[in-house]
Parts: structure tokens; sequence; C-alpha cells
């Protein structure tokens, strides 16, 4: 199984930065994909950034430049730099995982989520 530590959320001021981490650990071969998503207070759940093994990247369009997602392969770990920060920002952040295991089989994991909360 995978196991997913997330960190980095909290409260800041209009403007300011934050950093997410999610580090992964357990039982997997390899992660090919690791990405943030966020869900804001009554809102569905959406695609932030995601980034491949290879460090290819996919933002959604009001992201770009504002955020920037990367990777530690080493470390199995996904970052999430967020500048700039709005108070529409203010959010509920996940990680997602897709590892795969022994069998060759794709595995989705979520992380439990991380508080954001852009205010004055």
């Amino acid at each position: 199984q995978v196991q997913l530590v997330e960190s980095g959320g909290g409260w800041v001021q209009p403007g300011g930065s934050l950093r997410l981490s999610c580090a992964a650990s357990g039982s997997f071969v390899t992660i090919p994909n690791m990405g943030w998503y966020r869900q804001g207070s009554g809102k569905q759940r959406e695609l932030v950034a995601s980034i491949t093994r290879r460090g290819m990247t996919d933002y959604v369009d009001s992201m770009k430049g504002r955020f920037t997602i990367s990777r530690d392969n080493a470390k199995n770990t996904v970052y999430l730099q967020m500048n700039g920060l709005k108070p529409d920002h203010t959010a509920n952040y996940y990680c997602k995982v897709l590892s795969t295991n022994r069998r060759g089989d794709y595995v989705e994991v979520w992380g439990q989520g991380i508080l954001v909360t852009v205010s004055s």
C-alpha cells in the first residue's frame, strides 16, 4: 500500500506564498504521476497541476505562472509552490499519486487533504 503525508498548508495573507509537500511511502515500484487538486467550499474537486516522473507538467490555465509543481524522485515527494495567493485560492488541497505495484497494476491514492486559507 501507498501512504501519503501532506504538509505546508495554513493561513497566509493575500499576495503571500506557500509551498505544499506530499511524500509517498510504502509498497510500490514506480510513481508515474503525482499531482495536486483543490476543492473549495461547495465546489467540485479540480486539478491544479500534475507532473510525470520525467518532469512533464500540466497546469490548469488559471494557475499557470502563479503555481509551480515539482518533484524529487529520490524522495518520492511532490511539491506545489504557490505564489501571489488570492482569497479565491482558499481550499483544501489534495495530493494524488499514481503508482505501480509488482503486478504491474496502476494504483491511485489520495492524500487526506491540507487546508490553505488566504485572507487578510
